[in-house]
């Protein structure tokens, strides 16, 4: 048992796991900020641009209902409420635009730093007569024991 609990410590508190539960959190809270988006901003506007259809209250009663309103649909029996379908619909359409930009300004910014960057200086080269990987400022090969001539 003790083995299970520090092989689950070791897995639990890895630095790619913490950075997971910290994704997942701030996408949870972004998916909330998508959906109030849709529902508050987005579904109106196209409610107006659509001739005022409440995307809310779009239903097929199937248990013989007779109420125009979803809500009192739905408690009194099944219903196929395909208007919150289309409101899923447009919340992905708007979160995978969000997550496509984001990563092209994220790919952007990473080819900039890319160029900006100086390559790094050699701290090895390789024995002419070994092939071996040595210090760059080394006067012998450590491993052949060639003396080697400056370049």
């Amino acid at each position: 048992m003790k083995g299970f609990l520090k092989e689950f410590k070791e897995f639990a508190f890895k630095g790619n796991m913490i950075d997971l539960a910290v994704g997942m959190i701030i996408g949870s809270a972004f998916t909330a900020l998508v959906k109030d988006l849709v529902d508050d901003l987005v579904m109106p506007l196209i409610s107006l641009v659509t001739g005022k259809i409440d995307f809310e209250n779009m239903f097929i009663p199937l248990a013989g209902q007779t109420t125009r309103v979803y809500a009192e649909a739905a408690a009194e029996g099944s219903v196929l409420a395909y208007g919150s379908f289309l409101t899923a619909i447009i919340n992905f359409l708007i979160m995978a635009m969000v997550v496509f930009l984001f990563v092209k300004q994220m790919n952007r910014l990473r080819k900039l730093n890319e160029k900006t960057e100086a390559p790094a200086e050699p701290k090895e080269k390789e024995c002419p007569y070994c092939r071996t990987m040595i210090p760059i400022a080394a006067s012998r090969c450590p491993h052949c024991t060639s003396e080697l001539t400056k370049s």
